[in-house]
């Protein structure tokens, strides 16, 4: 009985912290939001708020009048404009080490940038892709607007 108790308490312990993980996984909160705004999320759309959560994979959608304001877990703070379509392609940041990556694609809009550890650690790991060109990021302040033709 001992033992069925410590494996019941072990897979308890181990759903537990990988549910601890997964939360703790995200990309970025939304810290302000005026107008509407979305992400599309493996084929489901979800309205943003401040304080919902973004990942990795996200597609951001503002509406005609949105402007989303956006904090990542490594301090770049993201400003969305009106009618814009932003995917975070890829992040991943490690707060001990400050090790990262930030990939991410401007469809339409505006998108005002100002990086945070990922970029001043390694420059290399910051990209940003519009359909007709790539941005690998030097600076810490940038605006990229992306037109659909």
């Amino acid at each position: 009985m001992k033992k069925l108790h410590s494996a019941v308490l072990g897979v308890f312990l181990a759903v537990f912290v990988s549910a601890a993980a997964a939360a703790e996984n995200y990309a970025g909160v939304v810290k302000t939001l005026r107008g509407t705004a979305a992400t599309e999320r493996a084929g489901t759309r979800i309205a943003l708020s401040p304080g919902s959560r973004v990942n990795a994979g996200d597609r951001i959608v503002t509406g005609d009048t949105g402007y989303l304001g956006l904090t990542l877990r490594d301090d770049t703070l993201l400003t969305l404009g009106p009618g814009a379509v932003f995917t975070l392609d890829a992040y991943g940041f490690d707060p001990k080490t400050h090790d990262g990556n930030f990939v991410a694609s401007l469809t339409k809009g505006v998108l005002s940038v100002v990086t945070g550890l990922i970029a001043r650690r390694s420059p290399d790991a910051f990209t940003v892709k519009t359909r007709i060109s790539t941005m690998g990021v030097r600076g810490t302040e940038f605006i990229v607007e992306a037109n659909e033709r």
